[in-house]
């Protein structure tokens, strides 16, 4: 016997479709899964919704870090151009004076040469925040002075004072670029 269908009856195998044998879910239970189910899938869309804002930032940070990075090197570069740009006039200089015949020229003008050359570069390095350190006749500091060696201080008011400066030192806008060695005195009250 075969059963036609017709679109009043929905046919038994069809899911969702109860046969009078069936036992049938209680009203509640029914409430508590929709419930569960919209509960589930906002949970679902709320977490997908973080995680794409959780990429977006991520993706975010990363370029903001490459482009501090590139912001940075290009900063440097610029710095540089500005501090070699004020030394082309001593390198100008420095050519002129390494070409002149030695024949024509005196020991002493070649001395005075030297001398204009390296004042003209302190100038442009001072503007720029070098600062040399000479400290002859000074205290001595250990935090910018590095002592090579020490001499019998004459006096005791001369002990631990800087007696000969064998290399300057270097500050660039406060921080240490090179220690001045130099020689320190000792006072020693045996004769």
């Amino acid at each position: 016997m075969t059963r036609k269908n017709d679109s009043t009856t929905p046919p038994d195998d069809m899911p969702g479709t109860a046969t009078p044998g069936d036992p049938q879910p209680s009203p509640a239970a029914t409430d508590a899964s929709t419930t569960d189910g919209v509960a589930a899938g906002a949970l679902e869309a709320e977490l997908a919704e973080q995680k794409d804002k959780y990429l977006r930032l991520a993706a975010e940070y990363d370029n903001f870090r490459k482009r501090t990075v590139r912001e940075r090197q290009d900063a440097e570069l610029r710095g540089m151009g500005v501090l070699i740009r004020g030394l082309l006039d001593a390198l100008d200089d420095l050519g002129r004076f390494a070409h002149v015949d030695p024949a024509s020229v005196d020991a002493a003008t070649v001395v005075q040469g030297a001398e204009m050359v390296e004042k003209k570069m302190l100038k442009t390095l001072a503007g720029h925040g070098l600062e040399v350190l000479n400290p002859a006749g000074e205290p001595f500091n250990p935090e910018l002075h590095e002592a090579v060696s020490t001499t019998r201080a004459a006096l005791p008011e001369e002990d631990h004072r800087v007696a000969q400066v064998y290399q300057v030192g270097y500050l660039f806008n406060g921080q240490l670029l090179r220690p001045a060695r130099v020689v320190v005195t000792q006072w020693h009250d045996e004769p």
